[in-house]
């Protein structure tokens, strides 16, 4: 009788977890969302009228929604076709160096984009805007526009940055692919073309349509490779529109192009499901272990070999030489020559960047530095505490409805683009709620933010981890009289902390490297590296902004390789 109590008692504290964490999911991701479409509608709904059917919609919404649209399917097409290829290529083929290949690709996605629109304007840049030109054009090469500025480049840019997604889910996928049928078709005589296009491709089918999705949803959200690629020949799109009317006040604007935006992201995301869910089966996976098979690419595999090579090559190493010699170079024109350290520890000289000092001597630096470390950590650990909290949840007990609804809350942020969402934050918090102040300007509003961004990705590593955990452990501590936290602590987060440390590295990495959140809730009290590197190219002083941005790759790299010791080392001793 005493332990059917208990175990009533139980299940009523659970069900409050997850009524708690229904609670602030609400408070972190509804209530922004719910509160821009208010105040787009109440007092009155004039900002809906003055961006789609005014004589200020085609500047407003129109050109920016076709310049997004235009760079959302390029990037899209590009990254399923690259990272579809080096994903065949890694997992399908006996290609020489498959593990170097298959970890260099995954790597771009950890550098921000604005570092690799900075990389690019070190070669392509020409001498339109302020700054001067690039490494081509200091070679006596004339660059066009439409190669330095606009379209082109900055859909690159972002294929490069958001391949690796698409690898990584196409490379998943192809895992999967049963030796046996391939064997079947060569039994037949089907050549390795038919094999590839007949058996393979529509294996892989979902995993294409899902990684293209998530580039184009990236893409369309993207500010930092637009606003330094596009802005300085006027080229809007959805997120620099929003953020410009943000920055000059008209905020209804501003949250009515957030609506549209997310709208267009989550269209084409329940497009792509709606494809999925059109097909009656993508089964490849029986009871019987699937043993994969390489095709043998005879003649062409070293050729192949060099491509990979190549491009990995293109879109890891290079950016990285290419930004630390901008850093260190006083003509853009010649990154690689006369190279100097005035950039990173000079005094203020005439002769150098208008006499800016070098950016150890801006007395910005340290306190970005200081604040972007503090918040990377700080979130990570909120939205990671958040994030198993949840997880526990969902998998230990389900409560109808609202297991649902805290499931569905909990992924929603990844659906968001990053700058709606924080004009979302601005909407909401921005003001005065009751007794409560308001929190615009404040480090607090920003950090709320960020670890609402990175739920997703916290819920995600915390459910693959405590599904893991067999129940009966948590069983047998509750019959022992331990409570929730004492088990939580005791049991639930030893056996998780491998996953635990993957999702706070991929949180922390995030955070530092984020600009489309960060760009409209910092204040100067509270500057942040992305935003400083960011300023710093946006006035023309590329080499302050390589050198910035270069500190935030070796904090991701740092960081990266504490995890990765971290994986290593910690084993629970009862696993």
């Amino acid at each position: 009788m005493t332990l059917s109590l208990g175990r009533i008692g139980s299940a009523i504290r659970r069900q409050g977890l997850t009524f708690a964490m229904a609670l602030a999911l609400v408070v972190l991701v509804a209530a922004p969302l719910a509160t821009i479409l208010i105040q787009t509608l109440f007092p009155s709904a004039q900002a809906w009228f003055d961006v789609l059917a005014s004589r200020l919609s085609q500047n407003l919404f129109w050109r920016p929604t076709i310049n997004s649209m235009i760079i959302g399917i390029g990037v899209a097409a590009g990254c399923v076709l690259l990272g579809g290829f080096l994903a065949w290529l890694v997992v399908m083929t006996d290609i020489p160096g498959r593990p170097v290949i298959a970890f260099m690709a995954t790597l771009p996605f950890m550098i921000p984009s604005f570092a690799t629109a900075l990389a690019w304007g070190t070669v392509f840049r020409n001498g339109r805007v302020g700054g001067g030109g690039g490494l081509l054009e200091g070679l006596g090469v004339s660059v066009p526009d439409w190669l330095s500025w606009g379209m082109t480049p900055t859909i690159i840019v972002l294929i490069a940055h958001y391949y690796a997604l698409a690898f990584t889910v196409i490379a998943a996928s192809l895992a999967t692919v049963n030796a046996d049928l391939v064997e079947a078709a060569q039994m037949t005589g089907a050549s390795r073309k038919r094999i590839l296009f007949g058996i393979v491709l529509p294996i892989v089918t979902p995993a294409i349509i899902a990684g293209g999705s998530l580039a184009f949803a990236g893409a369309v959200s993207n500010f930092a490779a637009p606003a330094l690629l596009g802005l300085p020949v006027r080229m809007q799109t959805l997120s620099t529109r929003l953020f410009g009317m943000i920055e000059i006040g008209q905020t209804e604007r501003g949250y009515v192009l957030a609506i549209l935006l997310i709208g267009i992201s989550a269209v084409i995301l329940g497009l792509s499901n709606r494809l999925l869910s059109g097909r009656r089966s993508f089964a490849t996976i029986s009871g019987k272990g699937a043993r994969p098979r390489r095709f043998s690419l005879g003649g062409a595999r070293l050729p192949l070999a060099a491509a990979a090579w190549i491009i990995c090559f293109l879109t890891t190493i290079l950016p990285l030489v290419l930004m630390l010699a901008a850093s260190l170079a006083p003509s853009s024109l010649s990154p690689f020559s006369d190279w100097t350290l005035h950039y990173w520890i000079g005094n203020s000289d005439p002769a150098f960047a208008r006499g800016q000092p070098g950016i150890v001597h801006n007395p910005q630096l340290l306190s970005a530095l200081t604040t972007t470390l503090i918040l990377g950590v700080s979130v990570a650990l909120a939205a990671n505490i958040i994030g198993i909290l949840i997880a526990v949840a969902l998998t230990r007990q389900k409560v109808p409805f609202v297991s649902s609804i805290v499931s569905q809350l909990a992924f929603l942020p990844m659906l968001l683009p990053g700058i709606a969402f924080a004009a979302a934050y601005i909407a909401l918090y921005g003001a005065p709620i009751g007794p409560f102040p308001a929190l615009y300007g404040t480090k607090l509003l920003l950090g709320l933010a960020l670890t609402a961004a990175m739920l997703p990705f916290a819920v995600q590593t915390g459910r693959a981890t405590v599904a893991q955990i067999s129940g009966d452990i948590d069983e047998a501590a509750l019959m022992t009289g331990a409570g929730f936290f004492q088990r939580l602590y005791a049991i639930t987060l030893p056996l998780a902390a491998r996953g635990l440390v993957a999702g706070l590295l991929i949180s922390f990495v995030n955070v530092i490297g984020d600009l489309a959140i960060t760009i409209l809730l910092y204040t100067p009290t509270s500057p942040l590296l992305a935003v400083l590197s960011y300023s710093y190219a946006s006035d023309g002083f590329y080499q302050f902004a390589n050198a910035v941005t270069l500190i935030i790759l070796i904090i991701s790299m740092l960081a990266t390789g504490a995890a990765t010791l971290l994986r290593g080392t910690r084993r629970p001793s009862f696993v």
